[in-house]
C-alpha cells in the first residue's frame, strides 16, 4: 500500500497525456476512478496473470463505464504492459487502444461503451465461475452513475441477487457529473445504497478517493457470503486537477496542449519509472467433469402422424447435443415451454440458466459466458429479441459465441397478434456482421442445423415455428450453413418460388395445384438466409423465367430483399411475396391468406406472369 499514491499520480499523468495527444477522450471520467482502480489492481486484491489472459483462474474486470478507457489502458502502463509511447497512441487508427475498450486490446474481458451492459456481462462471467467452472475467481464491474438510468443494471442486479453471486463486485462511481449535467441522483450515495439493497445486494459506501476506506471495501467485499456486493464511491469528477474538478462541460474533452502543462505542473513530480504489481491467481486447473449418462428418451417430444413443429425439434436437438458437449449453456427468457429450451433443463438443470423476462440483460449475460469459453444458446419469441438489439449488436464486437433461437414468428403464430409475430428479427439479424441466419421448415433441418450452429463459431440465429409442420426431409440428408434444398425441379420449370418455414408448405402447395394444369414450378428451401446458397440461386435465374421470393416476414431486411441483393446482376425478374400490412389476431390460415404469401396467392402470382 506504501506506494499507492504515487501509482495514482502516474495513472493520472497517463491520463492527462494519452488523452491530449489524441485530442480526445473521457478524461473526467477516468480521473474520478483513478483511487478506485489503483487500489483494486495493486493494493493486492485483484488476482491477474498478465502474461496469460486466458488463464481460467484470472479475476475479470469489466468497465462498464467504457468511456473511462484511458484510465483502464494507464492501468496497463504502470503495470509495464504498454509504454507511454503505446498510450499515445489512443484512439488512432489501427491502434488497440481504441475509445471504448475493446477486445482487439487483449486484457479486454468484453466490448463495452453502450452504458448499462457490463454488469449483466459480469454477470455471465461470475454465472461461469460459481456454477459451471466451480472456480474462485472473483468479476469486478466498473460502474458510472449516469448509466444507472438504464434498466438492464437493475435486471443485472436482481438477477446476481436470485443466483447469490457472491464472486460479483460492482463498483458505482459516483461522480455527479454526466455527460450534461448532473445526474438524476448527484453526489447521493445513500439513495444508490438503498436502491442497491432493494435488490439484494450488500453496499458498501465510500469516498472514493480515500485509499484506506477502498482497501477496507474490498477486504470486506471479499468475504460476503452467497450475495453480491456493489461498492458505492462519492468521488469527483475531473479529480486531480482544480480547473477540472466537479465543473460541467468538460465530458469527453481533452485539454490542449496550454492546459496540459497546467495540469502537469498541478500534479507535480510523477515517477515515470514506477512499476505496480498484479498479484497471480491461485494456480488451480479446470475439473474434468463427466457428462452423466441420462436417458434421453424420456425428456424428447416424439413426432404425432410425422408431424412435430421445428421449435419442439429445437428442444430435442438441444438436449442431444448437450448430451455429447459440455460446453453447450441454455438460457430462456420465462418461455421455455413455449420454445422447449425446458427438455434441455429438464435432462441438463445445472447448465440451464432462467433469465426470466429480461432479454437485454440475456444476451449481455450471454456475452459473459460466451467470453469464458461457453456456447450459449438462448431462446425467446422472435420478436422479443428486437428489444435486446443493441446487446445483439454490441456482442458482435466482443467476438461473442453465442446461439440466438427465435420462435413464434411472422403471422402464422395466429391469433396471439402483432404483439408477438416476429416480423422484423431476420432484418435485425442479417444486420449484424458475419452473423449466420438460419430458418429451417421440419424437424430433421432443424436438429442438422442446431448441430452446425454449435460448430460454427460466432453470432448465429435460428427462427423456428410455432405450428406443427410435416417432416420432409430424412434423418440422412445433409445441410450447410450456405446451403439450399431444391424441393422440385424439372427441365419444363417456368418459375422458381423461393421459400423458408411455414411459406416453404405454402410453396409446395402450389406446385401441387399447379401441377394439376401442367404447369412446372421449381421450389427452393431457403433454409440458409444468411449466408445464401449464390450456386443455386444462380442457376434457378438461368435456367427458369422469373423468382418468387415468399416469406412470412416484412418486406424490409427480409429474404426477398436478401435474394434481390445477391442476383442484382442478373436479369431474370424477381418478385417477392411478404406480409405487407399490419396483421391483427386470427387463425394461422386466414392471415397467411390476407397477407397473400399463402397457396393460392403464389398461384396467382405465378399465374399473372404468364
Amino acid at each position: 500500500m506504501d506506494n499507492l499514491p504515487q501509482i495514482a499520480k502516474l495513472l493520472r499523468y497517463y491520463c492527462l497525456i494519452s488523452t491530449s495527444a489524441a485530442g480526445s477522450g473521457h478524461l473526467t471520467s477516468s480521473l474520478s476512478a483513478v483511487e478506485l482502480m489503483t487500489v483494486l489492481y495493486f493494493g493486492g486484491f485483484f488476482k491477474y496473470d498478465l502474461e496469460n489472459p486466458n488463464f481460467p483462474n484470472n479475476d475479470r474486470a469489466i468497465f462498464s463505464k467504457g468511456h473511462a478507457s484511458p484510465l483502464f489502458y494507464a492501468l496497463y502502463g504502470v503495470a509495464g504492459k504498454l509504454s507511454e509511447a503505446d498510450l499515445k497512441t489512443l484512439r488512432q487508427l489501427d491502434s488497440p487502444l481504441e475509445g471504448h475498450p475493446s477486445v482487439c486490446f487483449p486484457y479486454t474481458e468484453a466490448t463495452t461503451g453502450s452504458l448499462g451492459q457490463g454488469l449483466s456481462i459480469g454477470v455471465g462471467m461470475a454465472l461461469n465461475a460459481k456454477y459451471l467452472d466451480k472456480l474462485p475467481y472473483k468479476t469486478y464491474v466498473l460502474l458510472g452513475d449516469s448509466e444507472t438510468a438504464e434498466g438492464q443494471v437493475w435486471e443485472a442486479m436482481q438477477l446476481a441477487s436470485y443466483y447469490k453471486l457472491d464472486n460479483l463486485i460492482g463498483i458505482l462511481d459516483v461522480n455527479r457529473l454526466g455527460q450534461r449535467g448532473e445526474t438524476m441522483l448527484g453526489h447521493d450515495a445513500s439513495n444508490y445504497a438503498y436502491k442497491a439493497r432493494a435488490f439484494g445486494w450488500e453496499t458498501i459506501v465510500i469516498d472514493g478517493h480515500n485509499l484506506t476506506e477502498i482497501a477496507k471495501a474490498y477486504q470486506k467485499a471479499q468475504q460476503v457470503k452467497d450475495t453480491p456486493v456493489m461498492i458505492i464511491a462519492k468521488t469527483i469528477k475531473g479529480k486531480g486537477v482544480s480547473f477540472l474538478e466537479d465543473q460541467e462541460n468538460w465530458h469527453g474533452k481533452a485539454l490542449n496542449q496550454d492546459q496540459l502543462q497546467l495540469a502537469l505542473i498541478e500534479l507535480g513530480d510523477v515517477d515515470i519509472s514506477l512499476k505496480g504489481k498484479i498479484f497471480l491467481p491461485e494456480n488451480l486447473q479446470l475439473e474434468k467433469i463427466q457428462i452423466p449418462k441420462i436417458d434421453l428418451d424420456k425428456f424428447l417430444i416424439k413426432p404425432i402422424k410425422k408431424q412435430l413443429a421445428t421449435r419442439k425439434a429445437y428442444g430435442n436437438a438441444i438436449a442431444k447435443l448437450g448430451a455429447k458437449n459440455q460446453q453447450i449453456v441454455v438460457m430462456d427468457a420465462e418461455m421455455s415451454n413455449s420454445t422447449f429450451a425446458n427438455i434441455f433443463s429438464s435432462a441438463f438443470p445445472e447448465r440451464y440458466f432462467e433469465m426470466f423476462i429480461a432479454e437485454q440483460n440475456m444476451v449481455s449475460t450471454a456475452v459473459g459466458l460466451a467470453r469464458m469459453g461457453k456456447i450459449p444458446f438462448i431462446s425467446t419469441f422472435g420478436a422479443f429479441f428486437t428489444r435486446a438489439f443493441d446487446q445483439i449488436r454490441m456482442a458482435q464486437y466482443s467476438r461473442a459465441n453465442i446461439k440466438f433461437v427465435g420462435s413464434h414468428v411472422g403471422v402464422s403464430i395466429g391469433q396471439d397478434g402483432p404483439s408477438q409475430m416476429g416480423l422484423e428479427d431476420i432484418a435485425m439479424f442479417r444486420s449484424i456482421r458475419e452473423s449466420v441466419v438460419l430458418y429451417p421448415s421440419d424437424a430433421v433441418s432443424t436438429e442438422k442445423l442446431v448441430n452446425l450452429m454449435a460448430e460454427h463459431r460466432g453470432i448465429s440465429y435460428l427462427r423456428i415455428t410455432r405450428m406443427e409442420t410435416p417432416i420432409i426431409y430424412d434423418d440422412s440428408e445433409e445441410f450447410e450453413i450456405g446451403g439450399s434444398k431444391t424441393i422440385y425441379k424439372s427441365d419444363t420449370d417456368v418459375v422458381t418460388v423461393i421459400a423458408a418455414g411455414i411459406t416453404l408448405y405454402e410453396a409446395m402447395k402450389a406446385y401441387r395445384q399447379l401441377r394439376k394444369n401442367k404447369i412446372n414450378i421449381r421450389v427452393i428451401d431457403l433454409y440458409s438466409i444468411k449466408p445464401l446458397d449464390l450456386k443455386i440461386l444462380k442457376q434457378a435465374a438461368t435456367e427458369t423465367k422469373a423468382l418468387i421470393t415468399v416469406e412470412d416476414h416484412y418486406q424490409f431486411g427480409g429474404i426477398g430483399e436478401a435474394v434481390k441483393a445477391a442476383l442484382i446482376n442478373q436479369s431474370t425478374p424477381i418478385y417477392s411475396l411478404f406480409v405487407d400490412s399490419q396483421p391483427g389476431s386470427g387463425r394461422s390460415a386466414e392471415l397467411l391468406a390476407r397477407e397473400k404469401i399463402d397457396a393460392a396467392s403464389i398461384v396467382e402470382k405465378v399465374r399473372s406472369l404468364f
